[in-house]
């Protein structure tokens, strides 16, 4: 039986390009070679794709070469630029391993919606709303789903501080991770605080502190047809949860750790699960997500953000929470291929 052709595509031009090759890397380990045949496909921080022997960390300095996705559905896959004109491959189903900007925001997704190809995750309009946390929360709140109170700041917008009760979260309203964030306790610091977030969106998001303990849930599937993981909880000794702006996240977290399964009563972990699906279905995710939210002391639960292409690193909470519920790796990138190629993950 002859391998699929699958093209991997990480690094990308967003902040998250070190953690999107960290994914991809452990993508790489996992990847059964007896049903896969992988085309690696890097692209730099200026921009340019190329054909790479793998994710390794010297990754650029390998032997590469210029390649395009084609837009072109006919071609199928990819034009590998070579002197004298170019040749191509076809690909059979293409792995986006990115994050952040440009990788999960509906941008990529559109490139692939035109290519014809089959792709693992999230479609262009579900990637786009769920990278704009205003629009998500506007959404989910809609269908009656309890998010943060927030408000939005436009790139030529004063902020009046007076205005709000501290403490507030101020964040980029399209980036990832926790870059660009920061938690403002006094009006002082609201200017500071907008300023940083806009280095990463011109569109700021300023939202209240919910109260609680900060949950995740990672998901898999579509419609009615979804795995969940395992609950997990971060436990944080001072500040908020910033793991991709560690020094060495491999070796742990200089404020936070991971619980897994989360140790909150089996009512609160259900609740969990239902409300994740829930928030899931409205905003029409598929293939994979993880979706964290605030669980309050009276049990209530809060969303937070959805990751649509959630870090798959070797400390990332997504992997970790499908582990935890019996489904390694290997399978949860076998079951998103078979969900991007037919429609049914198994």
């Amino acid at each position: 039986m002859a391998r699929l052709k699958i093209g991997i595509v990480f690094g990308g031009r967003s902040e998250e390009h070190p953690v999107s090759i960290k994914s991809a890397r452990e993508v790489a380990r996992n990847l059964d070679l007896e049903k896969y045949e992988p085309f690696y496909i890097g692209i730099t921080k200026s921009g340019a794709w190329k054909l790479c022997d793998g994710p390794d960390a010297e990754w650029e300095d390998g032997d590469c070469r210029p390649v395009v996705l084609s837009p072109d559905s006919d071609v199928h896959g990819l034009l590998v630029l070579e002197q004298g004109g170019c040749s191509t491959i076809r690909l059979d189903v293409v792995l986006p391993v990115l994050h952040g900007k440009l990788g999960e925001d509906g941008a990529m997704q559109g490139l692939l919606e035109l290519s014809g190809i089959p792709y693992v995750g999230c479609d262009i309009q579900s990637s786009a709303v769920c990278m704009d946390k205003s629009l998500a929360y506007a959404v989910v709140r809609n269908a009656g789903i309890a998010t943060p109170n927030f408000w939005t700041v436009a790139a030529d917008e004063t902020v009046d501080a007076a205005r709000f009760t501290y403490p507030v979260f101020v964040k980029p309203a399209r980036s990832g991770s926790s870059f660009g964030v920061t938690k403002v306790s006094r009006e002082e610091e609201m200017s500071s605080a907008v300023e940083t977030a806009r280095q990463y969106d011109s569109k700021v998001l300023i939202e209240e502190a919910v109260p609680g303990s900060e949950i995740g849930c990672a998901i898999l599937g579509t419609g009615t047809d979804l795995v969940v993981g395992e609950v997990d909880r971060i436990a944080l000794s001072h500040g908020f949860f910033r793991i991709h702006q560690e020094d060495s996240p491999e070796t742990g977290s200089e404020n936070s750790i991971a619980i897994v399964p989360a140790d909150i009563p089996e009512a609160s972990r259900l609740r969990v699960q239902e409300e994740a699906k829930a928030v899931y279905r409205v905003l029409g995710c598929r293939g994979i997500a993880r979706v964290d939210m605030f669980l309050k002391e009276d049990g209530e639960v809060v969303l937070n953000e959805v990751n649509t292409l959630p870090g798959l690193t070797s400390y990332s909470r997504y992997p970790r929470m499908m582990a935890a519920a019996g489904l390694p790796m290997s399978e949860v990138i076998d079951l998103t291929v078979s969900l991007a190629l037919t429609g049914k993950m198994r």
